[in-house]
Parts: C-alpha cells; structure tokens; sequence
C-alpha cells in the first residue's frame, strides 16, 4: 500500500492524561470549567476593545487579537479532549487529526508572532512617544496583526503537509491528550531526517525570532525606565509592561521547556503534562491578567456596565 493512501486510513489513539474512570471525570470537569471561563474572559476583552472608543489604541487592538487567538487555540483541542474524557477514549481520523494539530499550531505561532509584535509596540510606546501616533498608525497596526494571522497559518501548513506526507505503521498511539504535531510526527515510518530538519529551522524563526524581538524591546524599555526621574514616569511604563511581561513569562516559559529542553526517558508523562499549561492553563491566564491587573479594562467596564445601565432606565 503506498504511504499516501495507507496515511488517509491511519487512526491516531490518544492515549490521554489517565486510564481512570473517576479521574477522567475529575479532569472532565476542571477542563470545561476552564474552557467556559477562558472563552467568556477573552470574549469579555474583544467586546471591550471593541465597544469602548478609549481603547481603541494600538496595544487594545493587537491585545484584541492575541484574545481571539486564544478562543481559537483552545476551542480546537479542548472540545475534543473534552469528548475523549466523556467517552474514555480517544480515537482520530488522520484527517481529523491533521486538522486539530494544524489549528493547534497555527494559533500558537500566531500567539508567539502577536507577543512580539506587542512589545515592538510598547518600545514605540516608551521609547519614542512623540512619533508613536504617526509610526504605529491604523494601516501599520492591520498590516503587523494579518501578517500574524498569515505567517503562523502557512508555518502550520508546511508542518502539517511535511509530516503527512510520511506513512505511519504499527500500532498510531500517542501519550497526549491532543494531537500535537511533533508527537505525530514519532509515529512516521522510514527515514523522517529531512522532515526534522525543515521543521526545526522554521520552529526556530518562529519562536525565536519574535522572542528576539521582546528581548531587545524590553532593553531599551528598560534603559528608558532607567532614565526616568518621575516616580509617575516609572509607575505609568512599568503598569504597561507589567501584563504582557507576564504573558510573554508564562507562553514561552512553557514552549522552551517542551520544544527546547531535551526531553528525558525516565519521565514519559513530562510533555503531555507540560502541555496542560500552554494548551489549557495559559489561555485562562492571559485573559485574567489581562483583565484584574489593568486599570484601563477595569474603567472600560465600568464604562459599559454604566451605559447599558442608563439605556435601560424609561
């Protein structure tokens, strides 16, 4: 049988994040708690954004954005782990399998490209803010967000068309909850050296170029907060930077110790578990942080809540 059709009658089986019946159930229920409230959280921020005119400000549309993806980057691998728990098992399609994985990594590359682009705009923020309304105006700001959207799209493309394009033999199990496409690609038959090598050069742009970009932002950032002498100039920088630090910590905390840190025999269980806190822990996160710790969302709802209040009134 030839790899092309013996791929498109391939079943993946996902092994999870237990064999327990109760614990399944256990995880069942915190993962769809954890699901409704992170798609309420970032829905919340996009209708703010949107809603509220004080926000229509360069880093609200671009935060607009990274909400957005996180919907999406949740909503195509929790459904589905969300099933497997309910039903005890986890079987997919190889279609339906590419499909999930490539949706998956689309919205994490894209994550990793806004975050970069965020701190591009808190450097033109601090750094330079007397040329900040002209340099990052509307067509700057569409161009910077669709080519996020664009780039990490093809990336997943290629990844998903180049390990695919193998044939898979024995027995398809993966120990993950999800089908994350580096984990497929262990199951591939014959030699897969090629393959690796353009999926880690172009994994290394994709993470390691936006990374670059927050590195050196966040030095002449810093260098600037340095020499401010305004307790108010330091307060102000520091309060804008302080949530997508803290985002930027908790994404890429969790995909270098996965993608980067080699990983270990003895712990079997160590990705998978890792995998809990980029797939499922982060996206919640992001939206909190980004929700009780600025001032600006907190005022915006407040805003809102006082004119749907008024509109009501006879």
């Amino acid at each position: 049988m030839d790899a092309e059709n013996f791929t498109s009658e391939a079943e993946f089986i996902l092994l999870g994040l237990t064999s327990h019946r109760t614990e399944q159930i256990l995880v069942f229920a915190v993962f769809l708690t954890i699901y409704l409230l992170t798609v309420l959280g970032n829905l919340l921020i996009i209708l703010l954004v949107h809603t509220d005119a004080q926000l229509h400000t360069p880093m609200y549309y671009f935060l607009s954005h990274l909400a957005g993806t996180d919907i999406v980057y949740v909503t195509t691998t929790l459904p589905q782990t969300l099933a497997h728990l309910l039903a005890g098992n986890g079987v997919l399609s190889s279609i339906r399998c590419m499909l999930q994985g490539g949706s998956a990594l689309s919205m994490g590359s894209t994550e990793c490209l806004l975050l970069g682009v965020m701190a591009y705009d808190r450097y033109l923020a601090i750094c330079n803010p007397l040329k900040y309304a002209s340099a990052m105006d509307k067509k700057l700001q569409h161009l910077l967000a669709s080519s996020c959207w664009i780039i990490g799209c093809l990336f997943s493309m290629v990844n998903a068309v180049c390990i695919f394009h193998h044939s898979f033999c024995g027995r398809n199990s993966i120990n993950h909850f999800t089908c994350e496409l580096q984990f497929v690609l262990k199951l591939a038959c014959g030699d897969v050296k090629h393959t690796k090598a353009i999926l880690n050069g172009l994994s290394a742009f994709i993470v390691l170029v936006p990374f670059s970009i927050i590195l050196c932002s966040y030095s002449c950032i810093l260098y600037s907060i340095c020499q401010m002498r305004s307790a108010a100039g330091w307060q102000k920088a520091l309060s804008t930077c302080g949530s997508h630090l803290a985002v930027v910590t908790l994404f890429y905390g969790t995909i270098i110790s996965i993608y980067i840190i080699p990983q270990s025999s003895s712990y079997p269980d160590r990705e998978k578990k890792i995998a809990v806190l980029y797939i499922v822990v982060t996206p919640l996160l992001n939206a909190i942080i980004y929700t009780l710790r600025n001032k600006d969302i907190h005022q915006a709802m407040s805003r809102v809540w006082k004119r749907g209040c008024f509109e009501k009134k006879p």
